[in-house]
């Protein structure tokens, strides 16, 4: 059998997988309806690398995999027996940090260095953009002050680790990247 076949086969099963998840979700079974989805997902992931157009998609489909179980499933993410998972968090942050920190080199950042517009663009975006619309948003939805204050306040806040990973994977600019959003703490 060829390799486009299995891939065809893959995603027909994932169409079964979420259309048994809407018919669920429409007759009222919502909670049991979770691994018609998260199967959806994972045969998604898999089927999608056999089509050169939506191939890099496929990192995202298997997030929305892992964010579907947990949805689902969350215990075996918060707990596994005694051992909170959290306790993993900042080792695991440390290690991908310096994964991403071994790829670059100091030419990278000269690289940097010779446009300027780069930097400024970026720094101006988390500084002004970013806050910007969240106040945009939040007179738009008329959100609750307590609310408007919280969303307004994630718009100051430009997250580092999340959108270097981003950066890295999507083979970005990962120096630009790393100039550009203060790392957090």
């Amino acid at each position: 059998m060829k390799k486009y076949n299995v891939y065809r086969i893959v995603m027909g099963i994932a169409i079964i997988f979420l259309l048994v998840f809407l018919i669920m979700l429409l007759t009222g079974n919502v909670a049991k309806s979770g691994p018609a989805l998260i199967g959806f997902f994972i045969l998604l992931s898999v089927g999608v690398k056999g089509y050169d157009v939506v191939k890099g998609y496929t990192y995202t489909a298997w997030v929305f995999a892992g964010v579907t179980t947990a949805m689902f499933f969350p215990q075996p993410f918060i707990s596994i027996g005694t051992f909170k998972v959290s306790l993993l968090v900042v080792p695991l942050l440390q290690i991908i940090m310096f994964g991403m920190g071994s790829q670059m080199s100091l030419n990278d950042f000269t690289g940097v260095l010779k446009m300027p517009k780069g930097v400024i663009l970026g720094v101006a975006s988390h500084f002004f953009f970013m806050p910007l619309m969240a106040f945009i948003i939040t007179m738009v939805f008329k959100f609750p002050p307590e609310i408007a204050a919280g969303i307004i306040l994630i718009g100051c806040t430009p997250i580092g680790l999340a959108s270097n990973v981003m950066s890295f994977i999507a083979k970005a600019n990962l120096a630009l990247a790393v100039t550009i959003v203060p790392q957090q703490q």
